[in-house]
């Protein structure tokens, strides 16, 4: 490595580095003065505190990284610009991109560290941060210490196009109680409607109480062909009790690999909106990293360019990293609306911006420096 890249790369990280630990620090100071009465009322200990925030670190990574990684890039090459160095560099013969080279390694570099964090870290984490909050720092204090909490008002879409609208689930005695069943066949017409008092997990299979099962014709509409109402009967549903816990996770929590096979499982499930929108969820899972290069990329041009003066260089750096960063954020937010909306292809909003962004900031590029 040469010099100048280890002295450009030596200013991006030592910047970077105190960007996310800023923004890291005023996440956690924000969001322990809104807990702080939660923390009295319910005495969680320090120990359940200092984990509670510890598990908020990947995502505060994820999260941060694009601006932090931004802001350093721009700082770095401004600050070079103030002190002329830009034009030494370029009078040595370097074109744009020999000068950027490090800072676009470092981006890719970020963009492969937050995609294997929100692979591997981001998941889990998000799994225990919620868990804490739940048993100790949410939980009514007559509860603490009683094991997982219950969940209300649980509905998913399940197999054999079934949907599910449970009342209450407790993940510590596997019950369920006011159960509603809909089933539908694959022209989304009405074929079974399930209702029941309550529901038990026998270690094997669902045993259903004060069961009634409701048989559709599906070229007749809401016109039922018989009932039958056992007190007690063995359900056929292949949903296990882990499963219900797992419609509990943030879709934007789970990685590529738990998104795909959420989708694969529930793509027979008819929900067609609910599933055009995991698939534009999951392509957003593989360009969200890479906005961490393509940000840097659309920005480098505009620090060689910029000849503010030394006093405003920060300012112009942290202004320019703003407009970037917010006119990036609204076109993804557009794109993923769109796909959303089923005006375009899942893959084709997810898409839109980054591709959007390379071809202009290789328009600037090449426009201003060749």
């Amino acid at each position: 490595m040469r010099i100048l890249d280890r002295y450009i790369l030596k200013s991006i990280l030592i910047i970077f580095a105190g960007t996310v630990f800023t923004f890291a620090f005023l996440f956690i100071l924000i969001d322990m003065f809104s807990n702080l009465q939660d923390f009295i009322e319910k005495s969680v200990n320090l120990t359940v505190i200092a984990q509670y925030y510890i598990s908020f670190l990947p995502s505060i990574i994820v999260q941060t990284s694009t601006m932090a990684c931004l802001i350093s890039v721009l700082f770095t090459y401004s600050s070079l610009n103030a002190h002329n160095e830009i034009i030494a560099i370029r009078a040595s013969g370097m074109n744009f991109w020999q000068i950027t080279r490090p800072a676009l390694v470092f981006a890719i570099f970020v963009s492969a560290l937050v995609f294997l964090v929100n692979e591997k870290f981001v998941p889990q984490s998000s799994m225990v941060n919620q868990e804490i909050r739940d048993t100790q720092i949410k939980v009514i204090t007559s509860q603490k210490g009683m094991g997982k909490p219950v969940i209300h008002n649980l509905t998913f879409y399940g197999l054999k196009n079934r949907l599910f609208f449970i009342d209450t689930f407790d993940p510590n005695t596997n019950a369920l109680t006011g159960i509603t069943i809909i089933g539908h066949d694959h022209n989304q017409n009405l074929v079974e409607k399930i209702v029941a008092l309550k529901g038990t997990w026998t270690g094997i299979a669902w045993k259903f109480y004060t069961c009634q099962i409701t048989s559709y014709n599906s070229a007749m509409p809401n016109v039922p062909t018989g009932i039958k109402i056992s007190e007690e009967k063995l359900m056929d549903i292949k949903e296990t009790p882990k499963d219900f816990l797992r419609q509990r996770m943030d879709i934007s929590s789970m990685n590529l690999r738990q998104l795909h096979g959420y989708i694969k499982r529930f793509s027979g499930s008819g929900a067609i909106k609910t599933i055009n929108n995991l698939r534009v969820d999951l392509h957003q899972k593989v360009t969200f990293p890479l906005r961490n290069f393509i940000i840097v990329l659309i920005g480098l041009p505009f620090a060689l360019m910029s000849m503010g003066k030394r006093k405003g260089q920060t300012f112009t750096s942290i202004a320019i990293a703003l407009v970037i960063g917010f006119l990036y954020y609204v076109s993804d937010a557009v794109g993923l609306a769109l796909s959303k909306g089923g005006a375009l292809l899942p893959w084709e909003g997810a898409w839109l911006t980054p591709i959007l962004f390379i071809i202009t900031a290789l328009i600037i590029i090449f426009k201003n420096f060749y």
